[in-house]
């Protein structure tokens, strides 16, 4: 019988779920604030998108270093820090200079948002394991799943509301500012940096374990150059070399030679060779990509909703929410089906879903019912909750006990930095349309109107094609469900 732990378990978990909040509005926050913020800066939606491309990317390199930093630092330590970290990156973007020329000091501050998020969540799963023992886990998990699965739900919609109208309470004010995006979060962070001294314990064993320092240079630099050319798509175009195709090579030259030091060490920093088990990659492909389709739209349609619509912020984020909400009850109803139907169906009915509500999208115009946005929105958030939760059970499934950590930080890793690159891919590909087909400034003095009329069919030539993209991922999923294996199979 195992020994129970002599401190508070409820009180760890209690100020780590509350952390993990903040964190997880600030993953999502910022989809529906775009317009609002490219206004605010005086730039262009692919510019303002870096704000997102770039915190996905940064949280994404940090999920296998954060296994490194579980062992070597020690638990209460690293969550203070953490929490630190986050409440600055908050505290930078919120109170950016409002202009193009600053701009760069709010990415930056949600670079440092995302290194802490990157630290935090993986972190919260791995105490998580240590705190509880089998029999118990699964009701802790659950708080989890619920508190960073509803984000999707909360995160747009609440900024939304933020932005529609001042707001009073108790007589203070909450501004329809952009600033106050950032000001929930902040005093839950605050409220997280008081009590996380007192009531985080060192729950994870510290191990003397080494950094490969160079490995960690190698996929930082690949990445972010690799990520750097596709954000340059939108000023530069696709021919660029210098901007786009040169960063791009490099990018991967780099990631090459990390997969090769992977491969020779020891130890190595991301174990590339789970990727060796067809069972484990195939599901990871499929997984990838139901995040990229999920991510691209849920990113691009609120600035489709706002920019060509004409909707509010709050019209735009509630007509996201029920999608959200829709995945968010169907991801624990997922693991039931799964286990009835196997992962192999149940994975080709959400590609199928994820398909069929997408298709509709590259038809869009500016006066499309808002219903119909909704109820196909709500359609595709289906079949991302009828994908994501198989898939990854399939995949961590297909290898031993002892591989769960190496192919959870692989295959986290993977999610995040492609789900980085979509973004910055479809916003490239919006801008660089937008940019192209928009009208000399000589037709907006001579012909308003009809200026107008050519840079709102521009905008939506843009999105069309952005969702275009989207489906592609629906498709190319679809097909390689017809390769996956159920658990049974791939043992």
């Amino acid at each position: 019988m195992e020994n129970k732990p002599t401190y508070n378990r409820g009180l760890v978990l209690a100020i780590m779920l509350i952390a993990a909040i903040a964190g997880a509005l600030m993953q999502t926050s910022l989809g529906t604030a775009l317009p609002t913020l490219m206004k605010a800066f005086d730039i262009d939606l692919s510019t303002a998108q870096q704000a997102t491309t770039w915190f996905l990317l940064a949280n994404g390199m940090m999920v296998p270093l954060s296994a490194y930093l579980a062992k070597k630092v020690k638990t209460k330590t690293l969550h203070v820090v953490a929490y630190a970290m986050l409440l600055a990156g908050v505290l930078i973007s919120m109170f950016t200079p409002e202009n193009a020329d600053s701009w760069w000091i709010f990415v930056a501050g949600r670079i440092l948002a995302a290194i802490a998020v990157g630290i935090m969540m993986p972190l919260l799963q791995i105490v998580i394991v240590n705190m509880y023992g089998q029999d118990e886990r699964g009701a802790a998990m659950g708080m989890m799943g619920l508190v960073v699965g509803m984000a999707p739900a909360i995160g747009p919609t609440l900024t939304g509301w933020i932005l529609d109208k001042d707001h009073s309470f108790l007589g203070l004010t909450l501004s329809a500012h952009w600033q106050s995006i950032f000001l929930i979060p902040a005093i839950i962070l605050a409220i997280a940096v008081v009590l996380a001294p007192i009531m985080m314990k060192n729950v994870v064993p510290n191990q003397n374990v080494s950094l490969d320092v160079l490995s960690l240079v190698l996929s930082t630099v690949g990445f972010g150059f690799f990520l750097w050319g596709f954000t340059n798509v939108a000023t530069a175009g696709w021919g660029d070399f210098a901007q786009v195709i040169a960063p791009i090579i490099v990018g991967i030259a780099f990631l090459l030679v990390f997969v090769w030091r992977q491969l020779k060490l020891d130890v190595p920093f991301l174990d590339v060779r789970v990727f060796k088990v067809k069972s484990f990659t195939t599901p990871t492909i499929a997984l990838i990509l139901a995040m990229m389709a999920m991510f691209g739209v849920e990113m691009m349609l609120p600035t489709y909703l706002q920019n060509v619509r004409g909707m509010s912020a709050l019209n735009s984020g509630l007509t996201l929410m029920w999608g959200a909400l829709f995945m968010g009850f169907l991801s624990p109803v997922a693991g039931v089906l799964c286990n009835k139907f196997g992962v192999k169906l149940l994975s080709f009915v959400g590609f199928g879903l994820l398909f069929v509500g997408t298709l509709p999208y590259i038809f869009l115009t500016a006066e499309t019912p808002t219903i119909i946005v909704t109820v196909l929105y709500a359609i595709r958030m289906a079949g991302v909750a009828l994908t994501l939760m198989p898939l990854t059970t399939a995949a961590m499934s297909a290898l031993p006990d002892e591989k769960a950590s190496d192919a959870t930080a692989a295959n986290n890793t993977l999610r995040q930095v492609s789900t980085s690159i979509v973004v910055a891919l479809m916003t490239s590909v919006v801008q660089n349309i937008i940019n192209n087909q928009t009208p000399g400034k000589a037709l907006k003095l001579s012909d308003p109107i009809a200026y107008a009329s050519k840079v709102l069919t521009a905008s939506l030539d843009g999105f069309q094609a952005a969702f275009a993209i989207s489906l592609a991922f629906a498709v190319i999923g679809l097909v390689i469900t017809f390769f996956i294996k159920n658990q049974k199979e791939a043992k």
